[in-house]
């Protein structure tokens, strides 16, 4: 039984499998990777550095002659770098934390599937607005940055708010029985950033990517120390997943006294330089207790598409068996 459903539809793609365009992770090696491998690759440009993307999307293209695309966050570019981006000449662009009406002319003039992530009803009212072709509703399970709501619920209410565009199910996807889950709450595919990290493509450290295996779900936070504590400018609104470390635990609830620390702030810095992850981040989603190896990207999709298909047929064989 093959998977179809309106998002491989729409890209001509094997799996409703889409890479999560995860900042330092999701390189143009992955990206190509996943989309070679029947799904989809997203590059993780984040403000879109220029020197990075010709690099990574000229991986990308040398990798695959599938489709793939490049995610951008909403607050941290401007319309001469989504014109840059699109130049590029992604089959998808994927923006992500703020209102895509700036841009989506632009996108969608190009010929370019517009991608919109939304993290609660009124970004997803806004997207829909815009015209996006495909909503992503990211519940909190996810690793990195995201809003408040839990995947669970939040998808079908997306779902039944957009209508016929189709929308993704992200956050806590990290096996074929989460993206069973997602089809059954009626998205058209999954999301899929954490288990991804856990690849030999992806663009982390070894000792990040044994983090990522060893941990549990309960080791995961959400926080906004280490946004202050990097000098970055995300948005308040939006706090980070990631695994706890000694850090963390000191700052703990003390977000605010941390912003007023220089002391405290450059010792973060030398130790994030020194890649020390007592102190510097590692992204990761509640899903992390579902990841127990690396293993290739290729295999990875080709896996959670096959168990997908198995719980599909495996849980309305057990319904139709039920007694009445």
């Amino acid at each position: 039984m093959a998977l179809r459903t309106d998002l491989t539809e729409m890209f001509g793609i094997e799996h409703p499998i889409v890479l999560a365009p995860m900042g330092g992770v999701a390189g143009g090696v992955l990206a190509s990777a996943v989309s070679e491998a029947g799904g989809l690759g997203l590059i993780g440009s984040g403000a879109g550095e220029r020197a990075w993307l010709d690099r990574e999307c000229g991986l990308a293209a040398a990798g695959t002659e599938r489709p793939w695309g490049i995610g951008l966050l909403i607050w941290a570019v401007d319309i001469d770098t989504v014109r840059s981006v699109i130049e590029r000449g992604p089959r998808a662009i994927m923006l992500s934390f703020g209102d895509p009406a700036p841009y989506a002319a632009a996108i969608r003039d190009a010929g370019i599937r517009l991608l919109v992530q939304v993290t609660n009803t009124d970004e997803a009212t806004r997207a829909l607005d815009a015209g996006a072709d495909v909503l992503i509703a990211q519940g909190s399970e996810a690793g990195g940055h995201c809003g408040h709501r839990a995947t669970l619920p939040f998808v079908p209410t997306v779902v039944d708010l957009a209508g016929a565009t189709p929308v993704l199910a992200a956050g806590g996807i990290a096996d074929g029985r989460g993206l069973a889950a997602a089809l059954t709450l009626g998205a058209a595919g999954a999301l899929i950033g954490t288990r991804f990290e856990a690849t030999h493509e992806a663009l982390i450290s070894v000792s990040e990517a044994k983090a990522i295996v060893e941990a549990h779900a309960s080791d995961t936070e959400r926080n906004r120390a280490l946004d202050i504590a990097r000098g970055s400018a995300w948005p308040a609104e939006y706090p980070a997943r990631t695994l706890r470390n000694p850090f963390l635990d000191r700052w703990h609830g003390r977000e605010d006294e941390l912003a007023g620390d220089s002391v405290a702030l450059q010792e973060y810095r030398d130790a994030a330089e020194r890649e020390d992850l007592n102190y510097a981040p590692v992204w990761a989603g509640e899903a992390v207790d579902l990841i127990t190896g690396l293993e290739s990207a290729a295999d990875l999709v080709g896996r959670i598409a096959h168990d997908a298909e198995k719980a599909i047929m495996d849980t309305a064989k057990r319904c139709a068996s039920a007694p009445e």
